[in-house]
């Protein structure tokens, strides 16, 4: 097996250093100082199960990996749309992409038969088909990461928590491919199942993205800061209430409740969210495949949101400011 990952940041390195611990041949596409200590130091984990090292080949052209069987998308989903160059020399015939983004992907209705919304394309997470021409549907495969980590310093990643990531094919089916990639995940020391429904993890882990992203980066607020202000708490519950109904209303089953949902996120305790660190860092905020395409999902059922919709105006304003600021 031979897996590439292209964005090898904090996310995509420590998953490159796992399969490369299993005996993977794995190739780390990453820029800059990042880069620079990979390839001389390798990657370098720590963690409260151990820390390791691995040494995978690194590189800032992937023409120099050639095609993969397996490209393992480290990207924040705003950057999908143009991606395409550095993609293209990694893809072979039946190369798979596996997405490990937040949010609602763009991939979300294809393979759904029979659903009235098979085939639709998002809007806000793919917007005139731009993603679509680049990560061609029939290669996806749905990764929804449970695991919390960051870079300490180039080529140090600090592994937090959580070490599973759910995988699964849009039609729902139990793929060799899936099978495999689940196989080396674990023999990597990750926890990989095979999901079926991955959809229904989409939104379980949706329910606290959807909520603590934006509310982190208009307030500049920890998870456990947000959960401990009463009416803070009260915003949270309901844009969670208005992401379950429309869950369902779309033919999932989000298998949480609401208050044991927003617990799990205050026993993280003070942790900035990824759209909070991404402001702090002057970075694109990820508001689109985050909450822009559950207010879209809204508007296809028929589903009242107006506390979502009312916290997307307002972080989505913050994102078009950011935005001008960095262009």
């Amino acid at each position: 097996m031979k897996v590439a990952v292209l964005g090898a940041g904090a996310i995509g390195a420590y998953v490159g250093a796992a399969l490369h611990r299993a005996g993977v041949d794995v190739h780390l596409v990453a820029r800059g100082a990042h880069l620079a200590a990979l390839r001389r130091d390798g990657v370098r984990v720590l963690s409260p199960r151990g820390d390791f090292t691995a040494n995978p080949p690194s590189t800032d052209d992937p023409a120099e990996v050639g095609e993969a069987d397996f490209v393992f998308l480290g990207l924040k989903a705003n950057s999908y749309a143009s991606c395409g160059k550095l993609l293209a020399p990694l893809l072979g015939p039946d190369t798979a992409i596996v997405a490990a983004q937040n949010g609602i992907p763009w991939w979300y209705f294809h393979g759904l038969a029979g659903h009235p919304l098979e085939g639709r394309r998002i809007e806000a997470v793919d917007p005139g088909g731009a993603v679509s021409e680049v990560l061609d549907v029939r290669r996806a495969i749905g990764c929804v990461v449970y695991c919390s980590t960051e870079i300490e310093e180039p080529g140090v990643i600090r592994h937090l928590e959580g070490t599973r990531f759910s995988i699964g094919e849009p039609d729902g089916s139990i793929s060799r491919r899936c099978q495999d990639l689940s196989a080396a995940m674990i023999a990597g020391g990750l926890k990989s199942p095979v999901e079926p429904r991955l959809r229904d993890d989409i939104w379980i882990k949706l329910m606290g993205n959807v909520a603590f992203n934006p509310l982190s980066a208009l307030t500049g607020a920890t998870m456990a800061e947000i959960c401990a202000h009463d009416d803070t708490r009260a915003v949270v519950a309901a844009m969670m209430a208005e992401t379950v109904a429309i869950a369902r209303a779309a033919g999932s089953e989000p298998s949480v409740s609401i208050e044991k949902r927003i617990d799990g996120a205050r026993r993280v305790g003070h942790h900035k969210t990824s759209m909070l660190q991404d402001l702090e860092a002057g970075k694109a905020l990820e508001t689109d495949a985050i909450i822009g395409a559950v207010v879209e999902l809204a508007d296809l059922t028929g589903v009242p949101a107006p506390t979502l919709r009312n916290v997307y105006a307002a972080v989505d304003l913050l994102a078009l400011n950011r935005a001008r600021r960095i262009s």
